[in-house]
């Protein structure tokens, strides 16, 4: 992402130096598997071109446009396509336009990197607010920071120039964020089939988007692009797909009671993540051979603001890995337009989609599943042979974003959706925040203990997860729908089992009302609930927040009816 990242992951450094793992050669049974795994695992080779970066003076123009050839050539090289997005100064770069056109056009793309320069402001009839001719705060450097009339202006002079360049309109533009009045401008006038946004994260770079469709890809409510719409009719039909590659086991913990996020992801200049081949062999790994509902999906690539220096060494160990991975049929390699269009062909509304991990790093136990639907997402971490529901937010595409009608006048910008259990924000670092299994034995309360978690992909977009406990005679057996969680414990003896709620002392919460059969809770001026079908909810005296207790061994909770009292 941006240059203050550079500093981000020091301290894990450490971590990644002590971790030995190697992707290796898979035996036979293994491969075998991966053959017969139909699901799609898509690869997107994003990388976007700013013109100048005015926050380093050695960052000179040459040296931003030497990255982007070595980018071509190593993608060349191992004869991998993928998309460059032009930010608008650069368009109008001649030794961009001369570079960009020359590439075959089946395998690479020429797109829109929605960030707005100097240049492209003034040539809309508009005043330019910045310190630089590149400023990257929200209210200068990006949409938000114009009427929904002045980012029409800027709209169209961006697609005018870029068809008089190119012969044609992009079909993909993505930023960090783009506003949904802005998204839904592009759609309807210039036919865009793709976009994508950042990836969760909380305050990285004054950028915060946090509780949204956590990977892969959806369609946005029209009045909101971070909030995934439930009908087809309030969705902009354009797939936004979530960049960087995220890791799915630590990004979302990381720099928890501070501030800002660090940041754990496949973008080649991190030490620990895309930089390391400790890291990339296992994040490959768990891409392809862990169970993946719907399709699997990950963005590699990297803005040309970080240098080729800092990313050349990421970048050869991830590029050959990619190729490898394509010719043995267990990644698609495509342009963010091919991935659209596969997208919109074969999904009317938001599917629903999971990301799983059955093995950490060498030395870790954790484990992980990530669910999302077109309803809620949902989180669940495997530590030390215990459970806990880390996140569980819910989606309403009725939740209006302020950025629709207001023009943003601070430097940072914020995206959230409707939270139930938050294991980041309401946590600090000696109070973990989340849902908790636990079992009550001889009258003192144990957290339930287990084995290692199977996933089963199931028909209808169901995630299924067995936990074999070692605790309690049975296992616990989830079931994840479009619309339902179900939780049921299954063995021959009873077991007095519940989840407890727990957050950091003095957390601001949601929570306005719990009640046997839903929690009412309300966010940012909006008022929704969680309703159990089955199972009950109580506040228990042990200081917990809530508790949620099966019926008969069961717990089915309703993540589609949220709207309302």
């Amino acid at each position: 992402m941006i240059l203050i990242k550079r500093i981000a992951f020091k301290k894990l450094a450490a971590f990644a130096a002590g971790s030995v793992i190697c992707l290796g050669v898979l035996s036979s049974a293994a491969a075998g598997k991966a053959t017969q795994d139909t699901t799609p695992k898509i690869v997107n080779i994003v990388n976007f071109i700013r013109l100048l970066e005015p926050r380093d003076p050695q960052i000179t123009e040459e040296v931003l446009y030497q990255t982007v050839v070595k980018q071509v050539e190593i993608m060349k090289k191992y004869h991998l396509g993928g998309t460059f997005l032009l930010q608008y100064d650069a368009l109008l770069d001649k030794r961009y336009q001369v570079l960009l056109a020359g590439l075959p056009k089946g395998s690479f793309e020429i797109g829109a990197w929605w960030e707005i320069p100097q240049p492209l402001v003034e040539n809309a009839g508009l005043k330019w607010r910045g310190r630089y001719p590149w400023d990257w705060r929200a209210n200068i450097g990006f949409s938000t920071g114009y009427t929904p009339k002045e980012r029409e202006k800027l709209i169209d002079v961006y697609m005018k120039d870029f068809q008089k360049i190119f012969g044609y309109y992009p079909k993909s533009v993505a930023s960090w964020f783009i506003d949904a009045y802005s998204l839904n401008y592009m759609y309807k006038k210039y036919h865009i089939v793709a976009s994508a946004n950042c990836k969760d994260q909380y305050g990285t770079d004054g950028y915060t988007l946090w509780g949204g469709y956590w990977n892969q890809a959806y369609y946005p409510s029209k009045i909101n692009s971070y909030m995934p719409a439930q009908h087809a009719e309030n969705q902009i039909p354009v797939p936004i797909f979530r960049m960087l590659g995220s890791d799915p086991i630590r990004q979302y913990d990381n720099g928890l009671g501070t501030t800002r996020q660090g940041v754990v992801t496949l973008e080649p200049v991190y030490k620990f993540g895309g930089g390391d081949s400790t890291w990339v062999n296992w994040f490959f790994k768990s891409f392809t051979d862990d169970k993946a509902l719907g399709f699997n999906y990950t963005q590699a690539g990297q803005e040309n603001s970080f240098t080729w220096d800092a990313m050349a060494k990421g970048l050869e160990i991830q590029m050959p890995l990619m190729a490898t991975l394509r010719d043995e049929h267990k990644i698609r390699v495509e342009t963010m337009e091919q991935s659209g269009l596969w997208f919109k062909k074969k999904y009317k509304v938001t599917p629903a989609t999971s990301f799983t991990v059955s093995k950490d790093l060498e030395g870790s136990d954790l484990k992980t599943a990530w669910y999302d639907s077109r309803f809620y997402r949902i989180n669940l971490l495997w530590e030390n042979g215990s459970l806990r529901i880390r996140d569980i937010h819910l989606f309403d595409e009725k939740f209006p974003s302020v950025y629709e009608t207001q023009v943003v006048t601070s430097n940072e910008c914020t995206f959230f959706t409707l939270p139930v259990v938050d294991g980041y924000i309401w946590s600090k670092p000696n109070q973990i925040a989340g849902l908790r299994f636990k079992v009550l034995k001889d009258g003192n309360e144990v957290l339930l203990k287990g084995g290692n978690p199977e996933f089963t992909n199931k028909a209808n977009g169901t995630l299924h997860v067995r936990w074999p406990l070692t605790n309690a005679d049975g296992a616990l057996e989830f079931d994840f729908t479009e619309t339902q969680v179900k939780i049921n414990f299954t063995g021959k003896t009873l077991c007095n089992w519940y989840l407890d709620l727990n957050a950091a002392d003095k957390t601001v919460l949601p929570f306005v009302k719990i009640t046997p059969a839903q929690i009412n809770s309300r966010f940012e001026k909006t008022g929704y609930r969680l309703k159990a079908t089955r199972g009950s909810f109580s506040k228990p005296s042990n200081g917990s927040v809530f508790r949620l207790k099966p019926q008969q061994n069961k717990i089915v909770l309703n993540m589609a009816d949220v709207t309302g009292k």
